[in-house]
């Protein structure tokens, strides 16, 4: 008969972090049945309430891995302790024990084994789930998570390749689906280029040789306009405001910890909304997109 393994305190809280999930979303199928399909106003509350419910969940969730930590980073000092002492009782009484080793069964060899492999399944979870909850990228997600709600948006991901903020803009006007708006992301940088060129006088104070600290020369700020139009370089808040004129739009970046960053507000129409990221992927920071919030009381339980 197999022997049934004890799960460490990491995995039982693991287990434990995953049935309150599922009983959290048990909560939030009540809580759509509650609430009317044609109450619009009731139903937008209730979008923000479920955003809330699931980031109070997770953070208590990181503060219990966290004290957990703390708890067995305890014990392990006082158990060594122990052993310690025991060992110079054994060394001082001169106790010498032999012990007659016992043969093990294949079979129970194999169960051995299957069993520790089963252990470090469920440590290498417990391991990911504190190292997720306790990222800066994750904290940065809630909070965005929380905002864009407030708006009924969320974040429409767009790939890291360094053509992220004009790949966002690009999503942003394909929604739209107005004539004469759609453009690609390789035209928003030739516009946006084309712009900076024309208006030199509005962009060049803003760019200094690193090395120097002086404003580019004309070569260099020709070299950095080449550089928007046919590399990937980075865009940042320069670029923003040349689209700004370029597309006659406002443009608003959503942050998780700063205010938002509105650009163009002499244009009065609905503004393209970005999100910014500071701890997205490897590279760190990260434009996306937005895209209007999927109703979960309308959502079926996967």
């Amino acid at each position: 008969m197999e022997e049934d393994t004890v799960d460490t305190p990491e995995e039982q809280l693991a287990k434990q972090h995953r049935k309150e999930k599922k009983d959290m979303q048990a909560k939030i199928q009540r809580m759509k049945n509650a609430v009317p399909k044609n109450d619009k106003k009731k139903r937008k509350q209730l979008t923000e309430d479920i955003a809330k419910l699931e980031a109070d969940l997770n953070l208590k969730h990181e503060e219990e891995f966290r004290q957990l930590k703390s708890t067995a980073d305890t014990k392990s000092h006082k158990m060594e302790d122990v052993l310690n002492e025991m060992e110079a009782v054994k060394m001082e009484d001169g106790e010498q024990e032999e012990i007659k080793p016992l043969r093990v069964t294949k079979a129970q060899k194999r169960r051995d084994k299957k069993a520790a492999q089963e252990k470090e399944r469920e440590s290498r979870i417990a391991e990911a789930e504190v190292q997720n909850l306790q990222g800066v990228r994750h904290q940065e997600g809630l909070i965005l998570a929380q905002k864009l709600a407030q708006q009924q948006l969320q974040i429409k991901e767009i790939s890291s390749d360094g053509h992220c903020m004009f790949r966002a803009i690009e999503d942003q006007l394909a929604q739209r689906s107005q004539p004469g708006l759609t453009m690609s992301m390789k035209e928003l940088r030739s516009r946006t280029a084309e712009h900076m060129r024309a208006h030199a006088d509005d962009f060049l104070p803003f760019l200094t040789n690193p090395n120097t600290g002086d404003i580019y020369t004309t070569d260099e700020f020709e070299k950095y306009c080449s550089d928007v139009e046919h590399t990937a370089a980075w865009g940042g808040q320069l670029e923003l405001r040349a689209l700004t004129q370029v597309l006659h739009l406002p443009i608003e970046v959503i942050q998780a910890n700063s205010s938002t960053i509105k650009i163009g507000e002499e244009f009065d129409s609905k503004p393209i909304t970005l999100v910014y990221m500071r701890h997205a992927y490897g590279l760190g920071e990260h434009y996306n997109s937005v895209e209007r919030l999927k109703d979960p009381a309308n959502a079926e339980d996967s």
